[in-house]
């Protein structure tokens, strides 16, 4: 069976992830170069934190949570959700931390009639609703579900079951891109397509995606 929609993680696979904007981050916030140095996938050994993590000994929401509080002690702040970090990191102008290699491949799919969908545990939780109205390609998404409000988090099998109602397709029909193991795996029990995006090559990852699809 043919692919026929393209069902995309947000934060990692369209946005760089915040390891990665480290630089931007302390600009907005005002910190020293350098004040930030947990580097999670790209410097495992010396994150602890990401390690349990990707244990499953503490969640992903947790991870971010510690940081969150860590960040905002830095600036004097007592921050208590992922919102007011990434707002103050980001929400100025949050196109600059989209990945270039997201817009090409937007560019191929919408050229070749690929059907677009994002699956998202926190969308809104960490970025803001307003954040949204700063991102215009997100109209090119026919269906967004975002456990913000469906309170379904991947890899739940039901998180998946709602994007592919919504879009009226068989899980055969679809290829899932997500950055977690853990959510490529529930993904992948579900009977779609996957791909594991790897943070350290995007443009590879988004080209093994395409490649479900005849473009």
């Amino acid at each position: 069976m043919s692919a026929q929609a393209l069902i995309l993680d947000f934060g990692g696979v369209i946005s760089r992830t915040l390891f990665e904007t480290h630089a931007l981050t302390e600009h907005a916030l005002g910190l020293p170069t350098g004040s930030l140095t947990w580097q999670g996938p790209f410097n495992p050994s010396k994150d602890s934190l990401w390690r349990a993590m990707q244990a499953d000994e503490i969640s992903e929401r947790e991870y971010w949570m510690r940081r969150t509080e860590e960040v905002g002690q830095l600036i004097g702040q007592d921050w208590t959700s992922m919102q007011d970090f990434v707002i103050a990191a980001r929400g100025a102008d949050p196109m600059k931390v989209i990945r270039p290699e997201f817009i090409h491949a937007l560019k191929q799919a919408k050229a070749g009639g690929i059907r677009l969908a994002i699956l998202s545990n926190e969308l809104d939780l960490f970025y803001g609703a307003d954040f949204r109205t700063k991102l215009p390609f997100l109209n090119d998404f026919e269906v967004i579900v975002d456990a913000t409000y469906t309170k379904i988090l991947k890899p739940d099998p039901r998180a998946y079951q709602e994007v592919i109602e919504k879009l009226s397709l068989n899980y055969e029909q679809c290829v899932f891109v997500d950055d977690q193991l853990r959510n490529i795996n529930g993904a992948h029990n579900c009977n779609l397509k996957t791909v594991h995006f790897n943070v350290h090559s995007p443009a590879e990852s988004y080209a093994e995606a395409l490649e479900h699809f005849n473009l």
